[in-house]
């Protein structure tokens, strides 16, 4: 299958509206068995992709959508991101190639740099972003060695990354982009330095709650975490939309909106359908709660609107 063919089909098995299926609010990672359940609840309502995330010193995000894949039958499931200081680079291609060898067309890697402190939690120095996420994808597509080589499984791999210049690297060298907190406004800058056939998945938080303020109290520790991790960059990327840099430092309420959507239904169908006639070929909704019971919760109550939108 070529480049080509692999991402066109990747697109057609994603169809519009994925979820992220993660805690978000530091909870325990579930066991096995409750999410099982939560995956087999998430594949009826008739979402196209399931996500989670891996950071430093937890879980390990491929032994985890191991589990998600076994227990589903035709979702995609998908890691946003596999943490690139987590394991070498001839490893993250060998376990996502099994996983695609077990599951063909199931599951695509999300990769991503990570932070300066979880390289140094396993004793690597994080310098230059770019260029060692560069390097990493070099040693991914290095000839395998001889002892246990990995199958020759195809997947889909793509960057995590909102700067023009990851964005640049993700059109060259992966097969599309996973962007996250970027406004609805954007989109068409993200596809511009993507080129115009990489898959543009989109990450969305949303919060189901018609009461605004503790929405937008909600809302605020989301986007605190998310532009505490690269707070530089979203001051470049936003202030290109008219953001002042105290405006997003600060959290500001119109930071938030830009951000995170918050409301009923029809509110939180609306901004899907705008990523999606913006450019992006999937959108990946994310719900905060502390247990995953609660946040699969909020997923079924949003299907018939986000999956018709």
């Amino acid at each position: 299958m070529s480049t080509g063919e692999l991402i066109q089909s990747t697109r057609r098995r994603l169809g519009r509206v994925g979820v992220l299926l993660d805690t978000r609010l530091d909870g325990p990672l579930p066991p096995a068995q409750v999410q099982r359940e939560m995956l087999a609840r998430v594949e009826e309502m008739g979402y196209g992709s399931a996500w989670t995330n891996e950071a430093i010193g937890g879980k390990d995000v491929f032994a985890q959508l191991g589990i998600w894949l076994a227990a589903t039958d035709r979702m995609v499931v998908g890691s946003s991101i596999a943490n690139m200081w987590a394991r070498p680079g001839r490893t993250m291609h060998g376990a996502a190639a099994v996983l695609a060898d077990g599951y063909p067309g199931r599951f695509v890697l999300g990769i991503g740099t990570g932070k300066a402190f979880q390289a140094d939690a396993v004793g690597l120095r994080y310098d230059r972003p770019l260029t060692q996420l560069r390097d990493y994808l070099d040693q991914m597509e290095a000839p395998p060695l001889s002892i246990a080589p990995p199958p020759g499984a195809q997947y889909p791999r793509l960057l995590a990354g909102v700067g023009p210049k990851m964005l640049a690297l993700a059109g060259e060298r992966a097969d599309g982009a996973l962007p996250a907190a970027l406004p609805p406004e954007r989109i068409a800058a993200v596809r511009e330095a993507l080129g115009p056939n990489k898959l543009l998945i989109q990450s969305l938080a949303v919060v189901p709650d018609t009461d605004r303020q503790r929405a937008r109290d909600l809302a605020r520790i989301i986007v605190r975490a998310i532009v505490k991790r690269a707070e530089k960059q979203y001051v470049r990327t936003l202030g290109q939309l008219g953001f002042t840099e105290e405006e997003v430092t600060g959290l500001d309420d119109r930071v938030l909106d830009a951000l995170v959507v918050y409301g009923n239904e029809t509110v939180i169908a609306k901004r899907v359908g705008e990523y999606l006639d913006a450019g992006a070929d999937h959108v990946v909704i994310s719900a905060a709660a502390t247990d995953l019971v609660t946040v699969t919760d909020h997923y079924e109550r949003l299907a018939p609107a986000v999956l018709g939108s």
